[in-house]
């Protein structure tokens, strides 16, 4: 009778020791499991993988250094700087996330983002139409006009109206916009597009071209590049739609974080936004 009572108490201490076992490491995978769901909520944390060229300067380039404020390019030695950098960094504070850049060929871009290799394109890119049927865009955060880039004492360098290049050899940058408005220009000599606009200064310079199209930062730049460059700004220019001149944020369709960047973008003032790009204009290498 004893040993039975005695085995009877055992099996009972021993579930209870079981129990309380048990009860310990379903807490701590609650905890663990509770912690993780923090890590990765949209209210904040995580980080925030924006795609660039890393060759389009100001907007965006490639350099060696952390130097003017550039980020580090994921996978990569080098870092990234540019007005799109800078844009985007006030936008990853905003959503409490740490920033990312991953640098990617432009046809890559939107196929980077639909994947969800990365987050969101921040690379001096239009919201046209077209690219409106395949992603979403925030609110312009950058707002700019048509130039024609040209050779200083070219016949071309008092030209006030896109057609006093009527019969030039024009240029602009491949897979753009810049491209398609050449075609308004009166029997024009429309020359293949080229990759970047440091090839194109270089055509321009050993006169294969007489210009190309350009936004004004890209006009800007070449002049304090090459002093033997210089760029119209046109009286009657293009007819273009706002969008082919302005620059946003690329978002997959449905994003949830579209109206929390376009607020923080509103907070940006017009003038910060000038500032930032005269600052990248400045900074930027001379090679771009």
């Amino acid at each position: 009778m004893k040993r039975k009572w005695l085995v009877l108490m055992l099996a009972v201490m021993t579930a209870i020791l079981l129990a309380a076992c048990g009860t310990g490491d379903k807490k701590a995978t609650t905890s663990s499991s509770n912690e993780g769901s923090k890590t990765n909520t949209d209210e904040g944390g995580g980080q925030f993988r924006i795609g660039m060229e890393a060759a389009y300067a100001p907007f965006n380039w490639t350099q060696q250094g952390d130097a003017n404020g550039a980020v580090k390019i994921a996978d990569n030695a080098e870092y990234a700087g540019g007005y799109d950098v800078q844009m985007a960094k006030k936008i990853a504070e905003g959503l409490g996330k740490e920033l990312v850049i991953v640098k990617l060929e432009w046809d890559g871009l939107v196929p980077a983002l639909q994947s969800n290799k990365i987050d969101a394109i921040i690379a001096g890119m239009s919201p046209t139409a077209e690219r409106k049927k395949t992603i979403d865009f925030t609110e312009n955060y950058y707002t700019s006009d048509f130039v024609m880039v040209i050779k200083k004492g070219s016949k071309y360098e008092k030209a006030t109206s896109i057609q006093d290049f009527s019969g030039a050899k024009i240029t602009s940058q491949l897979n753009t916009s810049n491209y398609t408005v050449i075609d308004q220009i009166k029997d024009v000599k429309k020359q293949t597009a080229m990759d970047s606009f440091p090839a194109m200064r270089v055509a321009l310079e050993a006169g294969k071209i007489d210009g190309y199209v350009a936004e004004r930062p890209e006009g800007i730049s070449a002049e304090a590049a090459n002093d033997k460059f210089t760029y119209v700004k046109f009286e009657k220019g293009f007819d273009t739609d706002i969008s082919n001149t302005s620059i946003a944020v690329g978002l997959r369709k449905g994003d949830a974080d579209l109206e929390k960047i376009n607020e923080i973008l509103k907070g940006i003032s017009e003038d910060e936004r000038q500032k930032i790009m005269e600052e990248a204009i400045h900074q930027q290498p001379a090679a771009q």
